[in-house]
């Protein structure tokens, strides 16, 4: 993941926001860290573009705008303590639970819950609500809305010949209204090319500076071709 600064109750023309700093850090999930130039500069710029792009579907949001060279302004809002990871694509785990080739496309995406960082991190939606982690309602909206941000970003993909294979979401709530507060970055956002003699660097095994700074960049010149 890509590591943040988080800012708080600033006050501003459109009320209080808190503002998200995209460092140059980076940490797999094996806790392996590394510093890679930039990356939060990038990392930035393709979650304002993913963000304001979603917001024209109707997604909502709680992304404001870009402010500075890697920084997001967002509304305040109280993120769940869940994410929602949704394939496309068999992962590692999928394809030996099902006897899949990793990788093999899925008729129909699956929504996974995860809760912390661990391995054992996968849950179910009634752990969700029997822990009060989200009540049933917010349930269906998050899932509702995760269906959605997959049709728009497949398809958006698909006309660039890329495969979105994985997307991690995370949410947030102010009031009684739900919203997108994840971020674009290479831990939540896994895509290949449709054309397999393209070389190409595997998004699930990021782990040196310099695969980290490729795939981040094939990301952003993605997001920054209108």
């Amino acid at each position: 993941m890509v590591e943040t600064l988080k800012h708080n109750n600033i006050p501003f023309d459109e009320g209080n926001y808190q503002l998200i700093e995209y460092l140059d850090n980076y940490s797999n999930g094996d806790g392996k860290k590394a510093k890679v130039k930039d990356l939060g500069k990038k990392v930035a710029l393709t979650n304002a573009f993913f963000f304001d792009y979603l917001k024209e579907y109707h997604i909502p949001t709680a992304f404001l705008r870009k402010d500075g060279e890697n920084s997001l302004k967002f509304s305040i809002y109280q993120e769940y303590s869940f994410r929602v990871k949704i394939l496309n694509s068999a992962d590692k785990r999928n394809a030996k639970i099902f006897g899949m080739k990793e990788g093999a496309e899925l008729s129909l995406p699956v929504f996974e819950f995860h809760y912390g960082c661990g391995k054992e991190s996968l849950i179910s939606e009634s752990h969700l609500i029997a822990f009060d982690l989200c009540n049933p309602d917010d349930m269906k909206l998050i899932t509702r809305i995760c269906s959605k941000i997959n049709a728009v970003l497949k398809s958006f993909f698909d006309r660039r010949n890329e495969i979105l294979a994985e997307i991690c979401c995370h949410f947030g709530k102010l009031e009684d209204k739900v919203f997108l507060v994840g971020d674009f970055s290479p831990a939540s956002i896994k895509i290949f090319p449709k054309d397999e003699s393209v070389k190409w660097t595997n998004p699930y095994k990021l782990s040196t500076p310099t695969e980290i700074k490729k795939y981040t960049e094939h990301l952003f010149s993605i997001a920054s071709v209108k």
